[in-house]
């Protein structure tokens, strides 16, 4: 009995950390980093950082173009984070090691999103060189190979199982397919386009294991439904303004979100959802939080 109580307590340990913190990576100043946090906030503890300016892969004329970071979003189970800034600069980064395997200068690049043959596309928001979408290839650092205009671009998601690229500007959703996209001159085809409940797009994600994208712009949060095509206020945000992110853990279903200040575009704190908490970084300016979900698989 002592030593099956004995082995007991000892899964009880193991499981523990697993089940009672996660990971959300962080972005809004000149700094991108990983936050391990319990479901309700307490004790943040930060387990990873990346700065532009520490980064050698990057040549020195970029590493200034990461001075406001807007979104950081983990790819290859955390393996890879694409990082856009809205100095200009945009990077694949390699974690733990920090290493930039592609950069690229895109005006006031406010989303980036990987997406199949080793393509990726920014969406540069406003700014005299801006309003559009820009693809790229992963091979070719800081080359783009098409553009597509698109006013206020902020948000990009590739839709697999539609085969749709979705981009999200000041008024409107729209939907893309790819053309041509195994020759050297790939492009987007616009095939879809939804006006928004409201103004000012600001993010857009996916909602795991779900039809609907989520859709925040400068006076509420939304739900479009990929299938249905539609949008509908989000049951707990929906009148919640200026939220400038909001991602649902894909395993837990705990939500993270950041509303702007009154003041600025900017917060130092992070809110969760379900069940709720919150994370206060005193002095910090965030924008984006994204849950780190691992992928141990090789």
């Amino acid at each position: 009995m002592h030593r099956c109580l004995l082995l007991i307590i000892g899964l009880l340990a193991l499981l523990g950390p697993r089940t009672s913190a996660e990971e959300i990576i962080l972005c809004g100043w000149d700094e991108v980093f990983i936050l391990q946090v319990s479901p309700t906030g307490e004790n943040p503890r930060t387990t990873w950082t990346w700065k532009a300016a520490q980064c050698e892969q990057l040549p020195a004329a970029l590493r200034r173009t990461f001075a406001t970071t807007d979104d950081c979003k983990p790819v290859d189970g955390g393996r890879r984070i694409l990082i856009s800034s809205s100095s200009g600069g945009c990077a694949v980064v390699e974690r733990p090691s920090g290493k930039a395997t592609w950069y690229a200068r895109a005006p006031n690049a406010h989303s980036i999103e990987l997406l199949p043959e080793n393509r990726i596309v920014v969406a540069s928001s406003i700014n005299a060189q801006g309003n559009k979408l820009v693809l790229f290839d992963l091979a070719r650092p800081d080359q783009p190979i098409w553009d597509t205009p698109l006013v206020s671009a902020h948000g990009v998601v590739w839709d697999e199982s539609r085969q749709l690229l979705w981009a999200l500007g000041q008024t409107e959703l729209r939907g893309y397919a790819l053309r041509d996209w195994t020759s050297d001159q790939p492009s987007l085809s616009l095939t879809d386009s939804y006006p928004l409940p409201t103004g000012d797009g600001h993010d857009l994600q996916p909602v795991p294991k779900s039809d609907d994208l989520i859709v925040t712009t400068g006076r509420g949060v939304y739900l479009f439904d990929r299938q249905s095509r539609r949008f509908r206020p989000h049951p707990e945000l929906g009148d919640r303004p200026r939220v400038k992110s909001v991602n649902v853990h894909p395993v837990t279903g705990q939500m993270v979100f950041i509303e702007a200040s009154q003041k600025a575009w900017w917060n130092d704190t992070v809110e969760l959802l379900s069940p709720p908490g919150t994370i206060r970084l005193p002095d910090l300016r965030l924008y984006k939080a994204r849950w780190l979900v691992h992928d141990d698989s090789p």
